[in-house]
């Protein structure tokens, strides 16, 4: 699959073969959410889309005050591709956003920065392409109730897979067959009882250009995942935001709602995004040394090393909300020991199994889809970027399965591990964040730091649950 235009010309082509009758432009904010503006096809020519679209920065959650609010919107025509879900023909076309104020891309804008984590790697020397393949798992539920007030809290999933279901009535009965808790890699149908919708997932991703190589049901029960080809940084960015798009939407077409909830049912496996990566220069793949453990190269050690060093910092924007931190307990194939090794995935970075230079990469195992696709990407390229300008070794190779290991013998051993929290995450780049100041403005990480803080830790510390009331309310 791929573009579908790759320059202006092509793209009012392609606009008139496909009849097109509105232009959809789409722009990333901090936490990831995409946020759309319509446009009539007549209204659009070559000299709006040369010039970008204005549009009011400060009505965008922790962007622009309101005495600064213009700002534009820079279309990227090469992302164009046709919407398979409105009912008049729509062409999406992904956006930058550009500061009039400080004319140059804005510096909020998670796209805009990880151009510029891009353009800093090339700078520096270290290679000239990198590649990123994320792997993004999803549950789908038949239902979902949330409440919160001053006097109550609370949420419930339906699953006809959920083993909550097993005495459910249904209409055409309750035929029984369910994957279980931690039940559901790989079986097949009646269990699966998402085969058809992973299908048709599958088929509209291609549609709106991912190349789609496989679909399963993941371990939870309602828990799935589809793999798709990796991509450079902005390309496989933006590949997340059209595959969560994909997928909530055919969820919802078909009476179902989908979610990439890092943990939305207790006891059960996460949601996580794993995140492939690879630097390259000159064709060459610089992770790559043969004979080294798992082919491994010193450059990909010190890289890894990096993000390892910078974990707190990463972690707050890798894995940036309060539920994060829930999925990355033991038990759940969710790793939170930061060590490394070969097809184990036990470890916070494995090494796929893979023959030669091409296969050869890291898997980081602990970020999720809560992490806005292109932040996740620039801040592990950054860190990495420092651990190989300052030769960081990580601890490993740990070939035993470290879930087996108790939190003294993690200690014993001198392991590091994740933070345990967002709010620890935070603290960490509270301190650490000059490894991220070649790309990303001090104004903007503070920023960045301040809005997680008031927007998820602070909301969530200050709400009793239900637990608390089940522990705590007879004391």
């Amino acid at each position: 699959m791929g573009k579908f235009v790759n320059n202006v010309d092509e793209f009012f082509k392609f606009c008139e073969d496909n009849e097109v009758e509105f232009v959809d432009f789409r722009f990333t904010d901090i936490k990831g959410a995409w946020h759309h503006i319509s446009y009539r096809m007549s209204a659009v020519d070559a000299g709006l889309l040369e010039a970008g679209l204005p549009f009011d920065g400060s009505s965008i959650e922790n962007w622009q005050p309101i005495e600064k609010s213009d700002m534009i919107l820079k279309p990227d025509v090469p992302t164009a591709f046709l919407d398979p879900f409105t009912a008049d023909s729509t062409i999406i076309v992904i956006c930058d956003v550009y500061d009039i104020y400080k004319e140059d891309l804005y510096e909020r804008c998670p796209r805009s920065i990880a151009k510029k984590t891009l353009k800093y790697m090339e700078e520096s020397g270290v290679g000239d392409d990198a590649f990123f393949g994320p792997e993004n798992e999803f549950f789908i539920f038949d239902d979902v109730k949330i409440w919160s007030g001053i006097n109550t809290t609370g949420y419930r999933v339906e699953s006809e897979e959920g083993e909550w279901s097993r005495d459910t009535s249904y209409e055409m009965g309750n035929m029984g067959h369910r994957p279980g808790t931690k039940g559901g890699y790989f079986p097949t149908m009646p269990t699966d009882t998402m085969v058809d919708l992973r299908a048709e997932m599958m088929q509209v991703m291609e549609d709106v250009g991912l190349t789609v190589m496989l679909g399963h049901h993941e371990v939870a029960q309602a828990q799935g995942e589809i793999g798709i080809k990796f991509g450079g940084l902005i390309e496989a960015a933006d590949n997340v935001q059209k595959y969560k798009y994909v997928v909530k939407m055919i969820a919802h077409l078909n009476g179902k709602t989908a979610t990439f909830m890092p943990k939305p049912l207790y006891g059960d496996n996460g949601n996580g995004m794993h995140v492939h990566q690879s630097i390259w220069k000159d064709g060459k793949n610089l992770f790559y040394k043969e004979g080294e453990y798992a082919n491994l190269s010193p450059m990909a050690l010190n890289y890894l090393g990096g993000i390892f060093r910078h974990s707190g910092a990463v972690s707050s924007f890798t894995n940036p909300s309060t539920n994060s931190y829930k999925r990355l307990v033991p038990g759940f194939e969710a790793p939170s020991i930061l060590t490394y090794s070969s097809q184990n995935r036990s470890a916070a970075c494995r090494i796929p199994y893979g023959s030669g230079e091409m296969a050869t990469r890291i898997e980081t195992r602990f970020p999720d889809s809560t992490a806005c696709p292109y932040l996740c990407f620039a801040v592990l390229m950054l860190a990495g970027l420092d651990g190989i300008k300052n030769a960081d070794v990580p601890v490993g190779p740990m070939d035993i399965d470290l879930f087996e290991l108790t939190l003294d013998e993690i200690k014993e051993q001198n392991i590091p591990q994740m933070p345990r929290t967002l709010r620890e995450a935070l603290e960490g780049l509270r301190s650490d964040y000059e490894f991220l100041e070649p790309v990303m403005t001090k104004e903007f990480i503070n920023a960045y730091r301040l809005y997680m803080f008031q927007s998820q830790v602070h909301e969530d510390e200050a709400r009793p649950t239900g637990f608390e009331f089940k522990t705590t309310y007879s004391c």
